[in-house]
């Protein structure tokens, strides 16, 4: 998604670092509310941005489950948890757009 398309300004640095948390924060509380803690044995998240304007975001999700949990779909869960930090993410570059434009 380009910063043009929703109006946003350039992005400092403090701003592209709340983004990521952002981004994290959404993917590991989806997967927190799918699977309990005590059946994850691995979970990495990682967000990150290239540029400023315009911003390009990439979010990875690596999950590996405790052996009990076999036969869970851990790919949807991966997917899921990244399409969450996307939408999170694109959420607070709306509000970032709304709160440029006052």
């Amino acid at each position: 998604m380009l910063l043009e398309e929703i109006g946003i300004p350039e992005l400092t640095a403090e701003q592209l670092e709340k983004l990521c948390e952002i981004g994290e924060k959404a993917a590991r509380d989806h997967i927190l509310s799918k699977v309990s803690a005590s059946r994850i044995s691995a979970l990495d998240i990682t967000v990150d941005t290239e540029g400023s304007k315009p911003v390009m975001v990439n979010v990875e999700v690596e999950v590996t489950l405790s052996p009990l949990m076999k036969g869970f779909d851990v790919e949807k869960l991966t997917k899921e948890a990244t399409e969450k930090a996307f939408a999170a993410i694109r959420e607070h570059l709306r509000e970032v757009a709304c709160k440029s434009k006052k």
